[in-house]
């Protein structure tokens, strides 16, 4: 069941970046982004998976060797959870970079570099649109004169 459940996030989650990234006007993208239906989804699975691993009530978030013990000892169940902990954080942060660069009218076309940052290494992303958005700032008010 684990394995059928984590399989079926996985095709959620690229066919949700797939549309968003490459059909941004389309209905169902709207609806993607407008409210976080997808990390809504894969928060209920999450849940089911901590919960189904024994919880998480020893684990100790406070040193590394805690973190280090912790995926030593992961469970499919357990590395599952840790999965769509990611998938779920960085599919909001993809749908808050497009509500964002909507709202200062940057095209798609140039926010698509980030989002796929974004879905791959998370941070990466936000840090590449955070440093186009300092470069575009200048450029904006530059054009604005």
């Amino acid at each position: 069941m684990t394995t059928l459940i984590f399989n079926f996030c996985n095709i959620l989650i690229l066919s949700a970046w797939g549309t968003i990234i490459v059909l941004p006007k389309q209905k169902l993208s709207k609806v993607l982004i407008s409210f976080p239906w997808i990390p809504l989804g894969l928060s209920f699975f999450y849940v089911y998976f901590i919960f189904i691993s024994g919880g998480i009530m020893e684990a100790d978030f406070s040193t590394l060797d805690g973190i280090v013990s912790l995926f030593k000892k992961a469970t499919p169940e357990s590395a599952a959870a840790g999965w769509l902990h990611y998938l779920a954080f960085d599919f909001w942060v993809g749908t808050w970079i497009i509500k964002h660069s909507r709202k200062r009218k940057i095209s798609h076309k140039i926010i698509v570099l980030p989002l796929l940052f974004t879905f791959m290494l998370g941070p990466v992303g936000i840090l590449i649109y955070s440093l186009f958005l300092l470069a575009y700032k200048p450029f904006n008010l530059a054009s604005e004169k």
